[in-house]
């Protein structure tokens, strides 16, 4: 039995309708790479946010990085604004068990002391191991557990979901 996956592109439109109200000259937006960075470079383009976009990779801050070594593809982490006080809005691809946004909030607090972090994610696929829950999410999808749900981009920069098994 093949999941049908929802359009990235349709999500990604009903975030921006999320996010609009709530959207202020304080707020930034911060994106977990690699997937979430994809998203939050759209996100960030439709909603015209003003601060420069934050970009985190959180590999030294995985709890697991003791038993599955350094990723070997490491990108840069740049927070281009003070994040003191600010209110951020962190963007991750998908949500599953809460572990890599515990790490990306870990990694936000050494760059200062945010007013407030939402979360806003693609997809939320269920499965917490943390207590961990997004305000603004593209669509809800129950998954058993196994298979990872990967935001991909195309040659051409268009957004795809595809099961990994």
């Amino acid at each position: 039995m093949t999941l049908a996956l929802p359009d990235p592109e349709t999500l990604c439109a009903s975030l921006v309708q999320q996010l609009k109200p709530h959207v202020t000259a304080d707020t930034a937006l911060v994106g977990i790479h690699t997937g979430g960075v994809w998203l939050a470079e759209e996100l960030h383009s439709a909603l015209g946010i003003s601060l420069p976009l934050g970009l985190l990779d959180i590999s030294f801050y995985r709890d697991d990085f003791d038993k599955t070594g350094l990723h070997p593809q490491i990108k840069p982490t740049q927070i281009p604004f003070d994040v003191d006080g600010r209110h951020i809005v962190l963007v991750d691809d998908v949500l599953y068990t809460g572990r890599t946004v515990r790490g990306a909030m870990n990694e936000l607090f050494d760059y200062g002391r945010p007013a407030s972090i939402s979360l806003a994610v693609l997809i939320d696929r269920g499965g917490r191991e943390l207590p961990v829950a997004a305000q603004y999410i593209g669509a809800r999808l129950e998954l058993p557990p196994g298979p990872m749900l990967v935001l991909d981009r195309d040659e051409f920069g268009k957004l795809r979901l595809k099961m990994d098994a």
